[in-house]
């Protein structure tokens, strides 16, 4: 049997396949569809320092391939978290690494120390720097100064937790802030966030969504976040977990090659949330044709 395991940093999941924030609510509306233990780990939707409505509906509309999405961070907060739904996260048989958003560095650093004082047990804190449909939330990562400053400060708050930056691809560098991410103490980086899209109602001429713009997931997207994948892991600065369109065996597979760790399923579970345990089951098979015994050994192999 191969060898599933991978490493991000400090951070050691038993496989490869996670699953998105913002696609599998508090893990608990997915227990009929998932075996947990047979992930590499779980990220639950982002939470905020305080309780946000999120945006007005319509909040998502299908596209071709893929959605988008407005739904504005939509949570009850970061106690609410604690006290709700973390005692039920913790139970599950496999990594729990938690997501969080700030309105501005000062609030990323004081819930960062909170989720450190708060010795929760979460295995890893991924920093939403890039949601696309919140006011200022694509700011902090698309300025390599701010985040490495972000990064670097949660890290001197919250030194034992592995950390993880999420990258918005809205920019025209992602390596600058994958570099300033790495530089600022990040165990790895999260690519991509989604694409900022929109859609109209040409009829009635109007937007469809109350945002107006969303962010663009799902198949259509996975192309453009392979490369960017590509670019950030020729970097060598740290590990890559690669998220966009992925569905199925074969995208998996595609990002490992081209430099991913690990992966994110996030659309695919809204449409086949049993997506991410029949990969799992998968990729022994995939690594066989490919004469590995482990993951790590097809990691940034493309030629």
């Amino acid at each position: 049997m191969p060898d599933l395991s991978v490493s991000l940093g400090r951070l050691a999941l038993r496989n490869p396949v996670l699953v998105a924030s913002g696609t599998f609510g508090y893990a608990k509306e997915m227990v009929d569809f998932v075996d947990f233990s047979q992930l590499g780990g779980v990220i639950p939707k982002t939470v905020t320092q305080a309780p946000r409505a999120g945006n007005t509906p319509p909040r998502t509309v299908e596209t071709a391939s893929g959605m988008l999405n407005a739904i504005g961070l939509d949570n009850d907060g970061l106690e609410h978290f604690f006290t709700h739904h973390l005692p039920y996260l913790r139970t599950l048989p496999t990594v729990v690494i938690g997501n969080i958003a700030g309105k501005s560095e000062d609030e990323f650093v004081a819930m960062a120390k909170r989720v450190h004082e708060s010795g929760q047990g979460l295995a890893g804190l991924e920093l939403n720097l890039s949601c696309p449909n919140v006011s200022g939330g694509l700011d902090f990562a698309t300025d390599p100064e701010l985040t490495k400053r972000i990064v670097r400060r949660c890290r001197d708050v919250c030194p034992d937790i592995p950390l993880i930056a999420k990258l918005t691809p809205n920019v025209t560098d992602i390596t600058l802030i994958a570099k300033a991410s790495a530089d600022g103490g990040a165990d790895a980086v999260s690519a991509v966030n989604t694409f900022v899209g929109m859609a109209v109602d040409w009829k009635r001429g109007k937007p469809i969504l109350g945002n107006v713009t969303g962010g663009l997931s799902g198949p259509a997207i996975k192309p453009l976040a392979l490369r960017c994948v590509w670019r950030i892991a020729k970097l060598k600065a740290l590990p890559v977990i690669g998220i966009g369109g992925i569905a199925s065996l074969d995208d998996v597979m595609e990002f490992l090659v081209a430099g991913a760790s690990a992966v994110q399923l996030g659309t695919v579970n809204f449409y086949d949330p049993t997506a991410s345990v029949r990969i799992v089951k998968e990729l022994p098979s995939a690594l066989k044709t490919l004469g590995a015994n482990s993951v790590k050994e097809v990691v940034g192999t493309l030629a």
